[in-house]
């Protein structure tokens, strides 16, 4: 590639107050140390790796770490230094909003405010709050509210409420099934159904969800729901788009392709959680796929979130 293109939606900012934070109560990211990061070193590793743009988010645990009141004052800090990321450099970054949920009003007020005054590209939101999915009925407000704004919405794993396996960070195996689990709740609680509007992407290639998801869609359809036809499920599971951060692998991208909508297909690198010598080994696998139809590989780098995020389209 001779010039950046890439359009990165999984590439995360490490804002100082968010990091101050987490360290004050002693918070990692799922096991993984919270790296050093700057706007000028994204910019160095995007020049290397062939991403012109990144939409940055702050990962797990999010902001909501103990209070409502807390996490609230927290988002707004996040999110007002993101802008400001993004208002200097306009063309390099975009910036998906932190939203302090499980507190729903002032989920909803930081997703107004980052939305409509702080003119974020969407929102992300950790695959669980404090336990809680986010097809959880009591979370109805949020997404009603997202889908009026028509709204980008990145959804990161966390850690699930179960042990972590010891040895074992929350990245290695307990995203990816958490991701799947969240992504299956919006789904089975309608959420995808009633919120047509919302764009939803989903990390690292879904987790599991191309692979399981004929089971899902059997299972439910024969056992669980019985009035719900598998083809509707899967035309819900299949409004989900997807980034391949972590997930271009001859293995995965193959599921993936198979399973996506076209079009639901996005670059991600997940940098700096993912160091850049795994953007790279990632990125080999997916500039050496040899089964793209023709285009596909340029509308994943790039012309995919182009329709998602029309600010950053080719003039």
């Amino acid at each position: 590639m001779s010039f950046p293109a890439r359009i990165d939606v999984h590439q995360h900012m490490v804002p100082p107050v968010w990091a101050q934070a987490l360290d004050a109560r002693g918070l990692d990211a799922g096991g993984w140390a919270i790296p050093a990061w700057s706007p000028s070193s994204a910019i160095a590793m995007m020049d290397h790796q062939g991403i012109a743009t990144g939409v940055l988010s702050v990962t797990t645990p999010g902001v909501h770490l103990d209070t409502d009141r807390d996490a609230g004052t927290l988002a707004r800090a996040v999110n007002e230094y993101g802008a400001e990321v993004v208002k200097d450099h306009p063309d390099r970054f975009g910036q998906f909003a932190s939203i302090p949920l499980p507190d729903i009003d002032g989920a909803v007020t930081e997703a107004v405010h980052a939305l409509d005054i702080l003119g974020a590209d969407g929102v992300v939101l950790m695959s669980n709050a404090h336990g809680r999915y986010l097809g959880d009925p009591d979370f109805e407000p949020l997404w009603a509210e997202l889908d009026r704004r028509h709204a980008n919405v990145f959804i990161h794993p966390d850690q699930p409420p179960t042990p972590m396996l010891p040895g074992t960070p929350a990245p290695l195996a307990d995203y990816p099934f958490d991701t799947t689990r969240t992504a299956l709740n919006l789904v089975l609680n309608g959420v995808m159904d009633r919120h047509r509007n919302v764009r939803v992407i989903l990390s690292h290639g879904g987790g599991f969800l191309p692979y399981v998801a004929y089971r899902f869609s059997g299972l439910t359809s024969t056992v669980v729901y019985p009035d719900r036809s598998a083809e509707d499920i899967l035309r819900d599971l299949r409004r989900f788009y997807f980034d391949t951060a972590l997930s271009a692998s001859p293995s995965a991208l193959p599921a993936l392709l198979a399973f996506a909508e076209p079009g639901h297909v996005l670059y991600g690198s997940d940098w700096p959680f993912a160091p850049q010598e795994a953007g790279t080994y990632y990125n080999r696998f997916l500039e050496t796929y040899p089964d793209f139809a023709p285009g596909q590989a340029d509308a994943i780098d790039r012309a995919n979130a182009e329709v998602l995020f029309p600010r950053l389209a080719t003039r």
